[in-house]
């Protein structure tokens, strides 16, 4: 727990009813009672108001339904609610949607930051600004961990989009003052995404789709880790600065999907082969992305929860809720 910070009191989260986004949202309400949260979605298939029934009476949390692409609509809701810090997660994510819609990744990843910048520029009271990323802007890392200052080498429009827009931040940064923090995270066990998809097809007799032999890597990291993550570059991270958020646990697809079946009470052994089915690989697959993640440490920060304690906790929950919480996940 990072001890607050006089001047963080407002809190304008982007894209608060996602995942991720949710998660800070519940976070800030309950850590301190000095926060007040301003959660900003437009909702679509990859963010629900379910995952906000818990805070949505709570009298510190306001949510606005709204896209990020009206600059006067912005400033006066930071005039409304004198926002101070500002984090920003709302995104398009799927890297396999961006080969087919790349235009959807420009729009909202790059313009919706850029937009939000101009906002923040006319509004002029902002005192910290976090801005979430990914690993994926250092491509392939072809064995090697890489730092903050590897060059940007993205391999997918995804990769692309979210580049262009921390480029956006890092001008703004310096060319405006806009109080600057970026996050590159690894792989979080998300919504939608690769362990929630496999748990539910299992759990339903459903064969796992699985892109070429599944022996890419990624390292995977717990939601409430990243969660702390940005809780401490919010409070403590030093401006202008970029920060990994690694894992320590590399993982192949087929190393997941050989648990999930595993958690489900089969032989991953003798029976993985009978419930994969192999389709066409992506364009282009980076094989790993491993990070070095050593100044968010010195911040205070560390890695909590193990990839196998975080996919239990995850393929859980999925039982209990995957069905009615999100039906686009495995349709």
């Amino acid at each position: 727990m990072i001890p607050p910070k006089a001047k963080v009191n407002n809190i304008l989260i982007t894209g608060g009813a996602g995942f991720i986004g949710s998660w800070m949202c519940h976070h800030l309400i309950y850590r301190n009672d000095a926060y007040t949260v301003v959660c900003l979605d437009k909702i679509s298939n990859i963010s629900s108001l379910n995952n906000l029934n818990a805070i949505q009476s709570h009298p510190r949390f306001h949510f606005i339904k709204a896209s990020l692409h009206s600059q006067a609509h912005l400033v006066n809701m930071m005039q409304e609610y004198n926002i101070d810090s500002v984090m920003h997660f709302a995104a398009e994510s799927s890297v396999q949607k961006s080969f087919t819609e790349p235009t959807a990744f420009v729009d909202a990843n790059v313009l919706g930051t850029y937009h939000l910048l101009e906002a923040m520029r006319t509004y002029g009271k902002i005192v910290k600004y976090v801005h979430a990323s990914t690993d994926e802007v250092y491509g392939e890392t072809c064995g090697s961990s890489v730092d903050e200052e590897t060059r940007m080498s993205p391999t997918n429009p995804y990769a692309a989009s979210k580049a262009a827009a921390e480029m956006f931040v890092m001008a703004y940064q310096k060319g405006f003052g806009i109080p600057s923090v970026v996050l590159r995270c690894n792989n979080i066990l998300d919504l939608g995404k690769l362990i929630p998809r496999f748990a539910l097809l299992v759990k339903d007799g459903k064969k796992l789709t699985m892109q070429g032999d599944g022996s890419r890597t990624r390292n995977f990291i717990y939601v409430s880790d990243v969660v702390n993550a940005y809780d401490v570059v919010l409070h403590d991270g030093i401006i202008g600065s970029v920060y990994n958020v690694s894992s320590a646990d590399e993982v192949s697809v087929r190393q997941v999907a050989s648990e999930i079946l595993r958690a489900f009470g089969h032989d991953p052994l003798t029976g993985l082969d009978d419930w994969v089915t192999s389709i066409p690989d992506r364009p282009f697959n980076d094989g790993e992305y491993v990070v070095e993640g050593r100044k968010l440490r010195n911040l205070g920060w560390n890695q909590q929860v193990t990839f196998q304690e975080g996919l239990e906790r995850t393929v859980k929950w999925y039982l209990e809720n995957g069905d009615w919480w999100w039906d686009e996940i495995i349709n």
